[in-house]
């Protein structure tokens, strides 16, 4: 069964991932993502459906538009492959659970903010506060049906706990961390403390250790200068992540170590 609830989901992540695409062009240009129907940044003609299939199309056509050979970025099948791997663990993890369908939406909004930070520096309130406002009831429903209501009331005080360092962390160096990390906290907070408090702990803090390690990778190697700023979102979304899939098993070889 886990098998194929993950198989599902894998596939269905490639379709949101190429809604995700859109998202990401979109949002930092404060564009609709409802409408024009997507299509070539170039000559803007309509994108047909047989040219719209998640990876597969950007491979026949090579990497180009069909109607006016514009490259078409390796971000686009790499989002859309990313996005239906991590559904496919997501879906495996959570396999036997009603929070299944908080931690998609999790995922999906995390990939799309970080693609949107590593290119703008930007962590959009549009994607945030929808996705809280759509996380926090599927979360209570998900405790409900489980009689688990001590993970949602632990999911309520993460939130709270992360979001008030974060903004503690931003008033001390605001140059260090925007209001946008702040915001993102919040979310981060909700799921990690619905799973609990060493995951809470686990995910923030390997977000740091990431952002840490490439940070000085990226110094040492002379990509960036100690003045630049590099986003900081990517590590923390990538620290909840590494929680949400092995946060069990990260946390069990702590405590047996």
């Amino acid at each position: 069964m886990s098998a194929l609830v993950a198989a599902i989901c894998a596939l269905y992540g490639l379709v949101i991932g190429s809604f995700l695409n859109v998202v990401i062009w979109r949002v930092p240009r404060k564009e609709s993502i409802v409408s024009p129907a997507s299509h070539c940044p170039g000559c803007e003609t309509p994108i047909a459906v047989r040219d719209n299939v998640p990876v597969v199309s950007w491979l026949v056509l090579r990497g180009h538009c069909r109607t006016c050979g514009t490259k078409i970025s390796f971000r686009y099948p790499f989002v859309e492959l990313l996005t239906g791997v991590l559904f496919g663990a997501v879906g495996a993890r959570f396999a036997g659970s009603w929070a299944l369908p908080a931690f998609l939406v999790l995922t999906a909004a995390l990939v799309a903010l970080s693609a949107i930070d590593l290119e703008f520096y930007l962590l959009p309130t549009r994607i945030l506060r929808p996705v809280a406002i759509i996380s926090v009831p599927l979360l209570a429903l998900a405790a409900g049906l489980e009689q688990d209501w001590g993970a949602f009331g632990r999911a309520a005080a993460g939130a709270l706990v992360a979001f008030t360092f974060f903004f503690v962390v931003h008033l001390i160096s605001p140059n260090g961390m925007g209001f946008g990390d702040v915001r993102l906290s919040f979310l981060l907070g909700l799921f990690l403390g619905f799973l609990g408090w060493g995951d809470l702990a686990g995910g923030l803090f390997f977000g740091f250790f990431y952002g840490a390690v490439i940070g000085i990778a990226l110094i040492a190697l002379g990509a960036r200068s100690r003045k630049q700023h590099i986003p900081f979102g990517p590590f923390l979304a990538a620290g909840t992540m590494t929680f949400v899939l092995f946060g069990a098993q990260i946390l069990d070889w702590y405590h047996g170590f």
